[in-house]
């Protein structure tokens, strides 16, 4: 049974995002055989909140999938990811503090996400030091470089501190 799921599982992962009807009808199978299975829940949710934008139904699946495997280390990532998209600040904040706990997750990631956080909240300086934890979860160039972008992009976003003159 697990290998079947798995199988129908990865067929949708597979076909998601560029086939969607192929990737749902897999996805429907794998929850068919395991309707308690967290990547299957969690795809299910990505495609309610990254290709269709309904949020709430995507928060739904999230929702399922982190009580059917609390331990997930999928499942955060696109939860905190639709939570932010839906400006549910607050339930985000609290997931990224959960899932910095899980061993194993992408913690670049998530400090990543903890700055966008701060940057939608209007605190630019937060953000900067909330990357400057990412910076130190980057283990190859390319997160690295997503974190100097990440950075250069809010600093460009920042209110410049203007030079006074002296008068004499």
């Amino acid at each position: 049974m697990t290998l079947t799921k798995n199988k129908y599982y990865f067929e949708a992962l597979d076909n998601y995002p560029y086939s969607l009807p192929d990737c749902l009808e897999a996805l429907n199978y794998a929850l068919s055989y395991d309707p308690e299975d967290a990547d299957s829940l969690c795809l299910m949710g990505r495609i309610y909140s990254e290709v269709v934008m309904d949020y709430e139904k995507a928060k739904l699946y999230f929702e399922e999938a982190m009580q059917c495997n609390v331990a997930n280390l999928n499942t955060p990532k696109y939860y905190i990811k639709c939570l932010l998209d839906n400006e549910d600040f607050h339930e985000a904040q609290k997931l990224i503090e959960y899932s910095l706990k899980i061993k194993g997750i992408d913690k670049m990631t998530l400090w990543l996400y903890r700055s966008l956080l701060s940057e939608k909240r209007g605190s630019f300086a937060n953000a900067l030091k909330f990357l400057k934890e990412a910076e130190k979860y980057c283990f190859d160039e390319i997160s690295h470089n997503a974190v100097k972008d990440r950075r250069k992009f809010i600093k460009s976003k920042m209110p410049k501190k203007r030079k006074q003159k002296e008068t004499q």
